[in-house]
């Protein structure tokens, strides 16, 4: 009661968050449903189908708990422990907010499935993907409530892990493991070519490497920009990065993967592209990661701003021109354009040396 609460409370930008995590289930969970009716029609090669769309689970999980990160309801605050909304508390009911949207996504995506298939008449474009989604065949009713059930359970025992209390890392901790994981991926994506699930393995490496790595990558953004004498604004963009590193970074990685997958794809375009074995929903499949990597990283932004609101209306109040804030801003973009849209490059034109030895 506490979570649904909350939610009604919440402001409207809270809510449309919400709703783009159930809009982002919806399509993991239409996604998992047309390669359970693949994997009923074809039992052949089902497997490896299974394994790339949990790639889109992977992006909306990790959406999922950004959101619930940002939440402003389910953050500490002062007296909330004398009416029993401890820690824990606040955990949970973040938690349960992240499953009653996937929950609600996995809904819709499953009542679109099924009337798309033809099995609920009397509506607009009834069975009109009957040959797509395979409806010759019947849909086994557990399978499809297991697979559904997936994405609400993972999203909220991440958003319960990624939220409970527990002492801050450095930022540069994780660089060598993500330098690693990165080498450990293109090395699997060399060693078994474009064929089987070397392929898949090798991307998903790369894409946890860079995710491990983008937080230390931000802090060194921030160390290069007051480099060498700074004035204010470079020494404030500077800072800036450095203290919002473990927030943006992970998503920033995991954006630098999917631009570099894509540039892998183009690159590879004269040979087939990457073996993505989704059939008619693969282009799709590719907006919905690509489309919650972007929000995840946005969300991850105005999580950050809203977080340095007291300290820059502080500056203002000091009378620091406001010049000064937005040119601190543009530093602090462009840096990390510096080194995110080389690095997605480079990975990509390794990982295509990789595929096509």
């Amino acid at each position: 009661m506490l979570a649904l609460r909350l939610a009604r409370g919440s402001r409207p930008l809270v809510q449309l968050r919400r709703l783009l995590v159930a809009a982002a289930s919806a399509g993991t969970g239409f996604l998992l449903l047309y390669v359970l009716a693949g994997a009923v029609a074809q039992p052949a090669g089902s497997f490896p189908r299974l394994l790339w769309a949990l790639i889109p689970l992977a992006v909306t999980v990790h959406f999922a708990v950004v959101v619930a990160r940002a939440d402003p309801a389910t953050q500490p605050r002062e007296g909330l422990d004398a009416v029993g909304l401890g820690p824990f508390r606040l955990l949970l009911a973040a938690a349960i907010s992240t499953a009653v949207a996937c929950a609600l996504g996995s809904a819709v995506a499953l009542a679109a499935f099924l009337h798309l298939r033809g099995e609920l008449a009397g509506l607009p474009f009834d069975a009109a993907g009957a040959r797509l989604l395979h409806a010759e065949q019947p849909l086994p009713v557990a399978g499809a409530l297991t697979l559904l059930a997936v994405i609400p359970l993972t999203a909220s025992a991440a958003t319960a892990l990624a939220l409970r209390p527990h002492p801050p890392l450095a930022p540069q901790s994780g660089l060598p493991w993500g330098i690693a994981l990165t080498a450990c991926g293109l090395a699997a994506s060399a060693y078994t070519g474009r064929g089987g699930p070397g392929t898949l393995i090798g991307w998903s490496l790369t894409a946890v490497g860079l995710a491990l790595a983008g937080p230390g990558l931000a802090y060194a953004c921030g160390s290069l920009v007051q480099a060498v004498r700074p004035g204010a604004p470079r020494l404030l963009a500077g800072r800036i990065l450095q203290e919002e590193a473990p927030r943006i970074g992970p998503p920033l990685g995991v954006l630098c993967s999917v631009a570099a997958g894509a540039l892998t794809a183009f690159a590879l375009r004269d040979r087939g592209g990457l073996p993505v074995p989704l059939g008619p929903l693969t282009g799709p499949a590719v907006a919905l990661v690509t489309l919650c990597a972007a929000a995840t990283l946005l969300t991850s932004v105005l999580e950050a701003r809203r977080s340095r609101e007291p300290g820059r209306t502080a500056l203002l109040d000091l009378g620091a021109p406001s010049n000064v804030l937005r040119t601190a801003a543009s530093l602090r973009a462009t840096a990390l354009l510096a080194v995110c849209v080389p690095l997605s490059w480079g990975v990509a034109q390794l990982t295509s040396l990789a595929l096509t030895r």
